[in-house]
């Protein structure tokens, strides 16, 4: 279609042959077939108005996100691990060595929210610090997304939630190369942060027919890359002790007084079937509601 509509101007241009009409419609007809056969324009990046944002790799876009509002103190039973990893954090922010973060446990314990909670503290303090959450069905894109964030004059926290290589080897070779930046290094402006609830981001299971070699490359491919971490922060399960502190300190914190508190506690917990900062913080919403008390989140 393309070649016949130039093949008719090209006859005109050149006097070949008249056009016996008007030559609008077949300027229209090209100038259309032409938009098509150009790349897409890159969209317009701005970080502006916004501290957190979520990645879109079919567009490139990046869609803000409104402040998380849990406060980092309002995280209790995961102190060390606060520590630890803030400690990173702000040496990042300050522009000093750092080390990209797995955040790693069972589930329930909070990484994601320490993640979100601390960023969010480190965010008060600079504002050029951001932070872009990416799907974990995306990790291919990261090595784009790292080039498109190393121009930038931002300093930027890139989180991953829940993160593990149950596609197998491409999408593990894809991070590794996001954070070993190939010939040009790894960004110095990116900190990349995956939270999940393996240590070594192992799929569940790997496709048996593709041989036991194949399968123990793939393996050894996606373990290696957790050593691309210099930090590992471990959230191991709560014992009772440390659950009840955590719903003591919810309850100081928001007011909440009731006499039975410890044994409602515990019921709840025993309902669920395990005792983790999540357990706790949804005993603490269900007695803020049924107090009236108004909480964070």
């Amino acid at each position: 279609m393309r070649r016949a509509l130039l093949l008719q101007w090209n006859a005109y241009v050149y006097g070949l042959r008249p056009m016996e009409h008007d030559v609008t419609p077949l300027l229209a007809r090209i100038a259309e077939a032409l938009e098509r056969l150009a790349p897409p324009a890159t969209p317009t990046v701005s970080f502006d108005g916004a501290r957190l944002f979520r990645h879109d790799p079919q567009t490139g876009g990046f869609h803000p996100a409104p402040d998380y509002p849990l406060a980092l103190e309002n995280l209790v039973g995961v102190d060390r691990q606060k520590t630890r990893f803030m400690e990173n954090l702000e040496r990042f922010a300050g522009g000093l060595p750092y080390n990209h973060a797995l955040l790693w446990g069972v589930r329930g314990t909070g990484k994601s929210s320490l993640a979100k909670a601390a960023f969010m503290a480190a965010a008060g303090k600079a504002s050029a610090l951001k932070l872009i959450e990416v799907d974990r069905d995306q990790v291919t894109a990261l090595p784009a997304l790292f080039d498109v964030l190393r121009t930038r004059a931002e300093r930027f926290v890139v989180l991953c939630d829940d993160l593990s290589f149950e596609e197998g080897a491409a999408a593990a070779k894809a991070l590794k190369s996001a954070l070993e930046g190939g010939v040009s290094g790894p960004p110095a402006n990116v900190l990349f942060v995956a939270t999940s609830n393996r240590r070594h981001l192992m799929p569940r299971g790997h496709q048996e027919d593709r041989g036991l070699v194949a399968t123990a490359e793939d393996a050894e491919e996606e373990v290696s890359v957790s050593d691309r971490f210099g930090l590992w922060v471990g959230f191991p399960p709560m014992d009772q002790p440390t659950y009840l502190a955590a719903v003591n300190g919810y309850a100081e914190q928001f007011g909440l007084r009731t006499p039975d508190l410890e044994r409602r506690a515990l019921q709840w917990a025993q309902l669920r079937g395990s005792r983790s900062g999540r357990v706790a913080w949804q005993f603490i919403r269900d007695l803020a509601g049924e107090l009236g008390k108004p909480l964070p989140l």
